[in-house]
């Protein structure tokens, strides 16, 4: 298992369209991969591969979330998550 803290930069947050980004950047790969973010001093873990319960964890910008990767591809599958939060899910890599 591999995991890595990165924050979410983009404006907006976790939201549907930012959530299927991240979420289609390790669908390919044989891993599983979740996350852990804190909100309100309470604790969430969350299944990188669901669009609906990453969206549903409410993570905002500027918010550390750690996550991690279990699996053949876990190391692939965790740069790709990383690569793609620290582009900024499609909201911020073009500017």
């Amino acid at each position: 298992m591999v995991s890595q803290k990165v924050k979410i930069k983009n404006p907006s947050g976790l939201h549907l369209e930012t959530a299927t980004v991240l979420s289609n950047s390790v669908l390919k790969y044989d891993a599983r991969l979740q996350f852990i973010y804190k909100k309100n001093n309470v604790k969430g873990i969350v299944n990188l591969k669901s669009i609906l319960n990453i969206v549903a964890a409410g993570v905002a910008q500027g918010q550390e979330i750690e996550i991690t990767s279990e699996g053949p591809e876990e190391k692939e599958a965790l740069a790709a998550a990383v690569a793609a939060i620290e582009r900024g899910l499609g909201e911020i890599e073009n500017k």
